[in-house]
């Protein structure tokens, strides 16, 4: 294999670097951290993200190294935003595990299985996605668009919550397979007895909350993938700061769980986010300039985010979890 050749832009011993990576930290979190179904408290949750945050941070070292300052700031804004998109699909999960009462030490493992299948789907999606800006740039208006009317509908929305039992596709599928009344372990299908005596392959409702999981997170790639390709159109730093930013996340969930609420302020400043990365890119196209300076995109990305966080603390100082 000749390991200078070019994949997508970038060589292949890069995306080897990054596959590495992210498979010793799958192995890792999986077999040496978190083995078995213990419940993972909070404090080993923040000291886990904080582990994962690092590890991102420190690959845009690496990324700087290789390809220069410009790719660095590019992939830590993306890295960033993506992180604080995350934040949002916590809240959903929370309420996907609520409404299939799945118990805490078996979320752990739904959130596992999930990331595997996120880090697929990603992949996925910022491929074709990556085609399509290599052929028509204009693409990248349209996303701009996009981004700028689901900002506006998150302001709008409020406090809206996402309800489980209104997802047609999920409604669709626990009407067309078998599905156990109870949880069976740790299992996601089990054997059992059906009809007429035989015995049938069953789903049970982790698998179905599992599916929950992996819907949702395919809703909001449709916010984050156009966001990131919004900030920069290289499928190497697209992809390895999604990655790398979604990794965490099962971390962060256990770490935030418990105190969402003090972060109720958080969704409109990436209601405001998401409208500045659509924004510099339609600012950019009617400048006639190629794009805004990633500094900048940077800096604009942190303040945001950052009077988001103050915000929410100060307002719901005090203020208890919703039961």
């Amino acid at each position: 294999m000749d390991l200078t050749a070019l994949i997508m832009g970038q060589p292949v011993w890069m995306w080897l670097t990054f596959l590495s990576a992210v498979i010793v930290l799958l192995v890792l979190d999986l077999g040496v951290l978190n083995r078995g179904d213990n419940e993972i408290g909070v404090r080993r949750s923040l000291v886990m993200s904080a582990f994962y945050i690092t590890i991102g941070l420190l690959f845009g070292g690496f990324v700087w190294s290789q390809l220069g300052q410009t790719a660095a700031l590019e992939y830590w804004t993306g890295f960033i935003v993506e992180k604080s998109l995350a934040m949002d699909n916590v809240f959903v999960m929370a309420t996907i595990f609520g409404f299939f009462a799945v118990p805490r030490h078996l979320q752990h493992r739904v959130l596992f299985w999930g990331i595997l299948g996120v880090i697929v789907l990603r992949a996925i999606m910022i491929g074709f996605g990556a085609v399509l800006v290599q052929r028509y740039e204009w693409v990248l208006l349209i996303f701009a668009a996009f981004l700028i009317f689901t900002g506006v509908r998150m302001l709008m929305a409020g406090k809206e919550e996402a309800d489980p039992s209104e997802n047609k596709m999920l409604v669709w599928l626990t009407r067309h397979m078998r599905v156990t009344k109870g949880f069976v372990g740790n299992r996601f299908f089990v054997r059992q007895e059906g009809p007429a005596g035989k015995t049938l392959l069953y789903a049970t409702p982790l698998f179905v909350a599992l599916v929950a999981i992996e819907i949702a997170d395919l809703i909001f790639a449709v916010d984050s993938v156009p966001a990131i390709f919004a900030i920069t159109t290289d499928p190497y730093l697209v992809y390895t700061s999604n990655i790398f930013a979604i990794l965490g996340l099962r971390a962060l969930y256990f770490a935030l769980a418990a105190i969402l609420h003090r972060f109720e302020y958080l969704k409109p400043a990436l209601a405001i986010l998401l409208i500045f990365i659509g924004g510099k890119v339609v600012v950019a196209e009617m400048l006639g300039i190629e794009k805004v300076p990633p500094a900048i995109s940077l800096g604009v990305t942190f303040v945001i985010l950052t009077v988001g966080v103050i915000v929410s603390v100060v307002k719901t100082r005090g203020d208890k979890p919703a039961h």
